[in-house]
């Protein structure tokens, strides 16, 4: 009986040492996938911006965004509530050469092809290629592109207008030399987006230019997918709907989808936040853009009341590398500054705009 207790006995403290390891394995575990975790975190926010000078609008986002990934921080940010919005023009992409992608396409659509187009929207096309973006008849510039450019386009289908615009993405932008339409993006906000991206947020961009024309610029350069762009819409109509309705309509496997010359909406100013509410269904947190159009969605952006937000705006009037008003350029940026928006300067904060290898030819 002794000799069997005295089994017992060590048959117990056996399991009871089993235990206390098994423990101290849970704990070291639980140490090392945190340690984990935290390295994850500390790799994200490695990210390199090799485009960037240092400067207050990086050091600005960089802290927020760490704050905003970090779960012991009063301001983390759930994954699905990481939303970032960016126009496009003049805050992705270059609009000074002479001016928007979508107006030089609009232009050479309609004056360079040989086709018979109606006097306004042949008049708006000669107003554009002159740089003469005046209103007329009560109507700005901005929207008598609008309709000229659904008239130009009017009855392409959705792939023949893709195809299209990348066709005039391979030609080289006036006054430089060394890339294409299609890669005139600015390089540092491109890192931006990347880095965003990389740190688990979803990248919108909300554009007054095009849907489409959007979608064909940005979905490769800026590794946005195509219901990830929001902008300017013209209604689309099916092939053989014709003057039916098309709540009377079934749409059938031979048809497909074309352009027709209606502008349902110009996505600028409020329009922006009205599509962003109606498309994402959520308040952003980070807002990027490049004027005053973009005010409205930046202030959107800055009354989420459920996280802190930010809102950066881009002063792209760099003389030296690119075509801009320097003067004009840092008054807008005080006007930024007092309406609470970090201020990017493209002359001072970006190293390279478009990449070392573009050059400005005149």
């Amino acid at each position: 009986m002794k000799g069997g207790g005295n089994k017992s006995k060590v048959l117990r403290v056996k399991k009871e040492m089993i235990m206390k390891k098994a423990v101290l394995f849970i704990f070291s575990l639980a140490a090392l996938l945190a340690s984990c975790g935290d390295q994850s975190n500390a790799q994200k926010n490695a990210f390199e911006f090799k485009n960037w000078n240092e400067c207050e609008a990086l050091t600005s986002l960089t802290a927020y965004v760490e704050k905003a990934i970090d779960k012991k921080s009063d301001n983390y940010i759930e994954v699905e509530d990481r939303i970032a919005v960016f126009d496009m023009d003049g805050t992705l992409y270059g609009e000074l050469f002479p001016t928007y992608f979508e107006y030089l396409l609009c232009a050479h659509r309609v004056l360079d092809e040989g086709k018979t187009f109606d006097a306004t929207t042949t008049e708006t096309a000669q107003d554009i290629r002159a740089g003469n973006y005046v209103d007329k008849d009560g109507i700005p510039m901005s929207m008598r592109h609008a309709y000229a450019q659904a008239k130009a386009f009017a009855g392409m289908t959705i792939a023949e207008f893709e195809e299209y615009v990348k066709g005039f993405m391979a030609y080289t932008p006036a006054g430089f030399t060394g890339m294409t339409y299609g890669t005139a993006f600015y390089q540092p906000m491109i890192e931006v987006i990347d880095y965003l991206q990389e740190n688990e947020f979803t990248t919108y961009i909300v554009s007054g230019s095009d849907r489409f024309i959007c979608r064909a610029l940005a979905s490769e350069a800026c590794h946005i997918p195509y219901n990830q762009v929001i902008g300017m819409d013209v209604e689309l109509r099916s092939t053989l709907t014709g003057e039916e309705d098309a709540l009377d309509h079934t749409f059938k496997t031979n048809e497909d989808l074309i352009r027709t010359d209606n502008v349902l909406i110009k996505n600028l100013k409020t329009n922006k936040v009205r599509q962003i509410a109606q498309e994402i269904g959520k308040t952003p947190v980070l807002s990027f853009g490049n004027s005053s159009g973009d005010s409205a969605m930046h202030n959107y952006v800055l009354g989420n009341q459920e996280y802190d937000t930010e809102a950066f705006m881009l002063i792209a009037y760099d003389a030296a590398r690119d075509y801009g008003d320097e003067a004009k350029g840092n008054a807008k940026g005080e006007d930024w500054k007092k309406a609470d928006y970090h201020v990017i300067s493209m002359k001072d904060d970006f190293k390279t705009i478009y990449g070392d290898n573009v050059k400005k030819t005149a």
